[in-house]
């Protein structure tokens, strides 16, 4: 950081001119970015901000009004103080017409009793400047540095946000598109004061560029993504410095912290694609060719002629996707004795799975591709040797399966996706087997085999809540209106929306069930097109609008 005013003040040349301050006690902490002499009246046009002025005052108008203007027109540019050496023009004090405008300013100034070198001043004050200049290389470098180790090491999440409070000493919030909190660290502040209210404070923060600062909150923000996919925004609270007296942070913060929080999203999303891509360096062949025929990461053909090697013909067959998956997320609850504890149940109760679901396709005599692909999920690729024979193989292996694992219905649930001819549609056809797998878990009904059917619109999008591209059109229709009632929490027009689409567009229903009485509900409804630029009566526009509010509810609830 710059020398501030106070720090200067301090320096040895300064004192030796026995330094007295006059006035503007308050901005004595603003920072000094250089020391600049002047003996004309009209330097202001000269200045950048933030320099400290010196002079002798030989050359300032010599009436009140002059002298007025030059102290605003030092303020207007944002200098950082005004050094005047008595001597030469001011025998004993500066004028009181300076000394008040000063006051009145918040400008700090400052009077020399004995002469001084102006140069000793400069001299002192810019070695402090450059000793900054190179404090902030030196701390850029190690910022380089221990996110470039992080990146190497794979560090998760929640660590890369940990070292960057860490080594910004300030509160770092990493969120979603949807401004759901993903991390956070609050550098020794209070978690919960940092993050109360926190989606409608987010959306108050609209920094234009990739990374800019928020001067108003004092939150620096950069967006994560990468290869042209944003899902998140790293932000980071600069802590507010003393300028005018008025606790607001004093001009933008340091180039490190800006430096930082683009190394840290840099490193976020690159961790982010490696862990999306490595999963299948670690498995074995079943796996990776499952894993490969989610990902698109291997032409199609050598797929089957992997496949084909091992015994698993996928040319010219039917396809299915299959997922089985365990119903809750809580593996180490059902660890055995003996098994190393809850650390080791979950992997344990997986290889269980898989294994039986193993069993299950030989006992049903099916042939496919079989591994785990996550901590909770076996997947299955069957070859079918014919569409009609899909819903009787399903069925097959799903009782298989059951007598290998007489709890099925309640712990472990079978999903498949639409059947498919060829190879190059089987993605699809595993990705919603999965989506299916996962909307289904909060399903109670005891079906041998769950299909997208069964899990509806409001499941399909349950288990797409974590995708950007869902949140991204959560933000496209509904953010206008959510911006709004983070700006007036008291009047909340979500729910009025939500109450009218919900009654079937009825107005009259719609008013009763917002306890509200018709002439307010259709004027908050005439509010609600204008923020949002929708025309309400159109079918088309509410079907999109209440798509994105189910959207929203999947997205908030865990």
């Amino acid at each position: 950081m710059f020398p501030t005013v106070r720090e200067v003040l301090a320096l040895d040349p300064v004192r030796r001119g026995a330094p007295r301050l006059v006035a503007g006690e308050t901005g004595l902490d603003r920072p000094v970015r250089w020391v600049h002499v002047t003996e004309v009246p009209d330097i202001a046009t000269l200045l950048g901000g933030g320099e400290l002025v010196l002079t002798t005052g030989i050359g300032l108008p010599a009436d009140d009004v002059g002298l007025r203007a030059f102290i605003g027109d030092l303020v207007a540019v944002g200098v950082s103080g005004l050094v005047v050496e008595l001597g030469r023009r001011y025998p004993t004090e500066v004028p009181r017409v300076m000394a008040v405008a000063a006051a009145r300013r918040g400008l700090p100034l400052v009077e020399l009793r004995r002469p001084t070198p102006f140069v000793r001043i400069t001299e002192a004050v810019h070695a402090l400047i450059v000793d900054a200049q190179l404090h902030e290389l030196r701390a850029a470098e190690e910022i380089h540095q221990r996110f470039t180790e992080l990146s190497v090491e794979g560090a998760g999440t929640a660590e890369v946000v940990r070292q960057a409070a860490a080594l910004a000493g300030c509160p770092v919030v990493l969120e979603n598109l949807s401004r759901q909190v993903l991390a956070y660290d609050p550098a020794g502040e209070n978690a919960e004061l940092l993050l109360d209210g926190w989606e409608q404070h987010s959306r108050r923060l609209r920094p234009a560029g990739r990374t800019a600062y928020d001067s108003d909150s004092g939150w620096l923000v950069t967006t994560v993504g990468a290869r042209g996919q944003d899902w998140g925004r790293l932000l980071l609270r600069w802590p507010a410095r003393a300028g005018l007296g008025d606790g607001r942070p004093v001009g933008a913060p340091p180039t490190r912290l800006t430096i930082l929080v683009e190394r840290a999203a840099s490193t976020l999303a690159l961790g982010r694609l490696i862990r999306r891509d490595a999963e299948g360096l670690e498995r074995q062949l079943h796996h990776t060719l499952l894993t490969a025929l989610l990902d698109h990461s291997r032409p199609v053909d050598e797929i089957a002629l992997r496949a084909r090697a091992l015994g698993v013909p996928l040319d010219r067959r039917h396809l299915v996707g299959v997922m089985v998956r365990l119903r809750r997320d809580t593996p180490a609850e059902s660890g055995a004795p003996g098994e190393g504890g809850p650390a080791e149940a979950g992997p344990a109760r997986l290889r269980d799975l898989a294994e039986a679901v193993g069993q299950a396709l030989r006992e049903a005599k099916l042939t496919g591709l079989t591994s785990p692909v996550d901590d909770q999920a076996v997947g299955v690729l069957l070859a079918l040797p014919e569409a009609a024979a899909e819903d009787r193989a399903l069925a097959a292996f799903a009782a298989a399966l059951r007598r290998r694992h007489p709890d099925q219905p309640a712990r472990v649930l079978v999903a498949a996706g639409s059947g498919v001819a060829s190879l190059r549609e089987v993605r699809r056809s595993l990705v919603e087997a999965r989506q299916v797998a996962e909307a289904a878990r909060r399903d109670s009904r005891d079906l041998p085999v769950f299909r997208l059917p069964h899990v509806g619109l409001a499941g399909l999008l349950h288990l797409l809540r974590d995708e950007p591209r869902l949140q991204t059109f959560v933000e496209r229709e509904l953010g206008a209106l959510l911006a709004h009632d983070a700006q007036h929490p008291r009047e909340q027009l979500l729910g009025t929306l939500r109450a009218y689409l919900e009654q079937g567009r009825n107005k009259s229903a719609g008013a009763v069930a917002a306890h509200l009485s018709r002439p307010a509900f259709y004027e908050r409804l005439a509010r609600i097109g204008r923020i949002l630029g929708v025309d309400l009566d159109s079918v088309e526009a509410c079907l999109s609008l209440h798509v994105a509010l189910l959207a929203l509810d999947a997205i908030r609830t865990p």
